[in-house]
This record gives structure tokens, sequence and C-alpha cells, in this order.
């Protein structure tokens, strides 16, 4: 549910605001303006979908491959130092957010059910919800 807030936010962020994400586009990047939109309403879709049983799984795979995906925007961010909203953020701010982007894809992963690792021996999952994921557990008595 957090991830989902998350991309929720930050998708509402991208097409509130797609000029604050311009300078970290890089270069090879064609319409950047319209792919930031694209990706505002890629990550609120996201969000939605990875609350739903049904879309879950694809969700989760989704988002984990957008994480990978706008890592070249962080990268120009942190070796370029772009400014965004008027100041520079450091190595304090960059360094952790280029580390933990690994752990973004792995938690996009395991909230849509794709994965199970540490909780189930790291299997790959075909599509089954977690017996522990509240949102599965409703649904379950619901029906």
């Amino acid at each position: 549910m957090l991830l989902s807030i998350a991309y929720l936010f930050v998708g509402i962020a991208h097409l509130r605001s797609p000029q604050t994400f311009l300078p970290i586009m890089p270069g090879w990047v064609p319409f950047p303006r319209e792919t930031i939109l694209v990706t505002g309403l890629c990550e609120i879709a996201g969000a939605i979908a990875l609350m739903t049983a049904r879309f879950r799984r694809l969700a989760g795979l989704m988002l984990a491959a957008y994480a990978v995906c706008v890592y070249p925007a962080n990268l120009k961010h942190a070796f370029d130092h772009v400014a965004i909203g008027g100041g520079r953020l450091g190595w304090w701010y960059h360094g952790p957010r280029l580390a933990l982007q690994p752990v973004l894809v792995w938690w996009a992963l395991y909230a849509g059910c794709a994965l199970d690792w540490p909780s189930g021996g790291g299997s790959v999952r075909g599509g089954q919800e977690r017996a522990e994921d509240p949102v599965s557990t409703i649904e379950e008595v619901s029906t």
C-alpha cells in the first residue's frame, strides 16, 4: 500500500509540474516533456493497479521495469549536479537514492506478488497472492 501511495503522489507531481523534471532528462530521450507526462500516467496507473487483485502482478512487473528505465535520469541528476527547485542536492541525497533503486525494483516485484523473497524462500510466483497480503485476505473473505 505504501508503494502505491508513493507512486500515486510522484505520478501526480509528474503531471502537475513536468518542467521540474525536465533538467534531469537525458538528452537522448525523445520528446522529454511528453515522456514525463506519460511516465506520470504510468505511475498513477501502476499505483492503482497494484491495489487490485486482478492487475497486481502485472503492475508489480511494470513498476519494476519502470524503476529500471528511470535510472538514467537519476544518474544524470547525480553526476551532472542538476539543480532542481533552485538548489543542488549533494551526495547525501544522491548516494542513497542511487543505491536504493534496486530496492525499489525488488519492492515492486514483491508488492506485485511476482517475487516472494525473503518470506517465501526466493521463489518467483505465478500470479499467486501472498497469504499475509491484507488486500488479498479481505478479497478472499468477501468472495
